[in-house]
């Protein structure tokens, strides 16, 4: 009585979903407690008071901009059909359609959100000619439009606008069809027969945004769990698929999966099972809503066993339409190490939220970029009038994500570097700017050795003459590359711009994540300069560790600072010797070393043997089952993991030798020698070798001025 009153009190009704959605059986089908609903109704008024809904008038506003976008592009195929010299009677028929995809077709748009569209239109509209420049030049002339912006060069080409102050990004894709039927759907295969590949991936975001709603059990639950799940990603700084974390389509992917292990949960238990499941996801094995489908126009889908590139992807999390393919494929070893902890971060607070000792904002508090890192690299750019500045900014933006991974990869994943996924305006200034930053730090795992240095200037360098190759650059263009201590971090970084006060170093608060041998365990928790924790603290901790050590098996063979400390592995699980994946470097290893490819289990037995069961010890046990997919070993990727290994032995050698000139202290810390430059045009620097152009040396170190520590040299 007492949950049927609960749940006529906030709307929601209970079916019992009795055939299972997904790859394989649910976890549990156990039904909601009364206490469930309480604090399902607790977190849907969090996020209500957090501004994540839209009010009435601006939804009407968002209906009606559609309807007139889908007027407009039915005027404009049957103006082009004309100009063709089309019959009257095709020019008639001509026709074109809106369809939504993304947030909105979700359901889980805030306001001021941008809407997804797709504009489908007929074999004689053309992207190039007609959409780009027909289109284009009827909504320039149009009072309701502003920020009219075509990125036609783009991996999905999109015309971005302001209709009525609604942000819209309409794609466009050209159908094998002279004319596009009111009651077209897209959701069938044939629908991208005899079409451009651009096309396909236009498609792609609706055919996939449908599929998703057709294959979770509770729609209502779904769009409350990931309303809530994107305003913790953002929080958190781990919502941006640009920079190498998840995007929308990411995590709308993730939490149907959640939904279809937990049927029949409400809201509070899907966010908690969310963090309880991809804490222990043994990733690289992926996540997938329904079986890949082969398909039968010879697409390419996501398919290990053929495509070698698809064997290093580190996170693969699988549209469930046809053509099936890998929507995170931006991950980065860096960048999943980042929501590895925040994952393990949330699902900590998410137990002491079952047990009613917290409330739903601390899961919500923002996390504290720039605090967490003692050394940064600022990317700031300029240019001379907004327009510029938009597709200077975007493209700039665009390549960020290859200087992480290039930093990884000329350092053998020793050094960890974290994209703050937002950029940074300073209001004090003038013109057209912003700034992006990036954390740095020793990768976990990795030893503290006296006297190691990382020399990533030419890292740098590279990444700045890649950017300075823009096709559209123009004077006034300019990029500036630096390093800024953490202590020399500009004020307007921060919130307010007032710089916050950082607690004394007399003593030391430790937190349970701070001794649990999960990611969160890592360089970036123990030890860090101005953390609060000293020598003397470790040594007070050190029979806590010690029985840690014992019970998990902690090997002893990593050490951070003067203690040993564990290498959790990316599953939250303990690894033994060389299994860690700070000293594989290989995205192919999980814990127990199998790789993924080859075999016809990959894809026809993965994730096979979920359970129904209730009891605590049987879901983990469940969740161990539904993450672990039956692997097999390859030849080529044992050889490419050998090759691996080599080249970070090589490179503990190689990084102990700089190519320049250092002055060194006795502390350990390098001094800072030069200041960077501002560098603009095409290929700025990039010839010859004069005082002006040479490389300013900026040298940081990554341990505290009162331990001898390594350093680091970025340029």
């Amino acid at each position: 009585m007492v949950t049927a009153a609960l749940m006529a009190a906030s709307g929601q009704t209970i079916e019992k979903v009795s055939q299972h959605l997904g790859v394989t059986e649910p976890i549990s089908i156990a039904g909601p407690a009364d206490a469930d609903f309480v604090k399902t109704r607790k977190l849907e008024k969090f996020l209500v008071s957090a501004g994540l809904y839209e009010n009435q008038d601006e939804a009407v506003l968002r209906e009606e901009v559609l309807g007139r976008l889908d007027q407009i592009v039915k005027l404009w195929v049957k103006q082009i059909s004309r100009n063709k010299g089309f019959s009257d009677q095709l020019v008639l028929e001509a026709n074109a359609k809106i369809f939504t995809f993304g947030s909105y077709r979700l359901g889980v748009h805030g306001p001021g959100a941008d809407i997804d569209t797709l504009c489908i239109g007929p074999r004689h509209a053309s992207r190039e000619e007609d959409f780009f420049v027909e289109l284009h030049t009827i909504l320039a002339d149009m009072q309701e439009v502003t920020e009219l912006h075509p990125v036609t060069d783009a991996h999905v080409p999109v015309m971005k606008f302001k209709f009525n102050g609604i942000s819209i990004d309409l794609l466009y894709a050209r159908l094998a069809l002279w004319v596009i039927p009111e009651d077209l759907d897209i959701s069938q295969e044939s629908i991208l027969r005899n079409i451009d590949e651009q096309s396909v991936r236009s498609l792609n975001g609706c055919r996939v945004t449908d599929q998703i709603l057709r294959l979770v059990p509770n729609i209502q639950h779904f769009r409350t769990t990931l309303r809530c799940l994107k305003y913790w990603a953002k929080r958190r700084g781990v919502y941006s698929n640009v920079t190498g974390f998840l995007g929308g389509v990411n995590w709308a992917l993730l939490v149907a999966r959640i939904c279809q292990l937990y049927p029949n949960a409400v809201p509070s238990t899907l966010v908690s099972r969310f963090f309880r499941v991809y804490t222990q996801w043994r990733w690289p094995n992926p996540v997938m809503l329904c079986a890949i489908d082969e398909g039968t126009l010879g697409l390419p889908v996501w398919d290990p066993r053929k495509n070698p590139r698809d064997r290093m992807h580190l996170m693969p999390i699988i549209t469930p339409a046809y053509p099936c393919m890998n929507s995170s494929y931006n991950v980065s070893l860096s960048t999943l190490r980042v929501m590895m902890e925040e994952f393990q971060r949330a699902n900590e607070i998410c137990e002491t939220l079952e047990t009613n000792k917290a409330e739903w904002n601390v899961l919500f508090e923002a996390y504290p970029f720039f605090e967490a890192y003692k050394n940064y690299l600022q990317i700031e750019i300029n240019a001379l009038d907004d327009d510029d500045f938009r597709k200077w900014k975007g493209w700039v933006e665009s390549r960020l994500r290859q200087l992480t991974l290039k930093i990884e990869k000329h350092t053998y994943g020793m050094l960890q570097c974290h994209p703050y996924p937002c950029e940074v305006v300073d209001d004090s200034r003038k013109g057209r700017h912003c700034a992006f930053f990036m954390g740095l730090q020793r990768s976990q795992g990795v030893p503290q050795q006296e006297g190691q240095q990382f020399d990533i200037r030419a890292t740098v360098d590279e990444f700045r003459h890649s950017v300075n190759m823009y096709m559209l650059w123009k004077p006034g263009m300019e990029l500036h590359v630096s390093h800024v201590r953490r202590k020399s971090l500009p004020t307007y970084v921060f919130a307010g711009g007032v710089r916050p006060v950082r607690p004394l170093r007399s003593s030391a608060v430790i937190s349970k994540s701070a001794l649990r041998p999960t990611l969160s365990h890592s360089v970036s928790q123990l030890p860090k300069s101005d953390s609060g924790i000293t020598d003397e603290d470790l040594e007070d901790i050190s029979g806590g560790a010690e029985r840690l050590k014992r019970k998990f098996q902690t090997p002893d063979d990593v050490v951070l600072g003067k203690r040993h400390h564990s290498s959790p592995s990316m599953n939250g699980r303990l690894n033994s010797g060389d299994e860690s994946i700070a000293a594989s470097h290989s995205p192919l290893v999980t814990s127990n070393k199998q790789l993924v490819m080859g075999g016809e289990e990959v894809l026809e037995n993965i994730m096979k043997q979920g359970l129904e069961v209730y009891s605590a010890e049987e879901e983990l046990e469940a969740l161990n089952e539904v993450s672990t997919s039956v692997l097999r070993r390859d030849d080529s990727a044992e050889q490419l993991h050998s090759k691996f290994e080599q080249e970070s032995d090589r490179g503990q050698s190689r990084l102990s030798v700089l190519t320049s000139g250092s002055c060194s202290f006795p502390n350990g810390v390098v001094d800072e020698l030069e200041p960077t430059t501002a560098f603009g045009g095409p290929l700025a620097g990039a010839v010859g070798n004069t005082d002006s152009q040479r490389k300013p040396v900026i040298r940081l170190s990554l341990a505290s001025t009162s331990s001898a520590v390594g350093a680091l040299d970025v340029f």
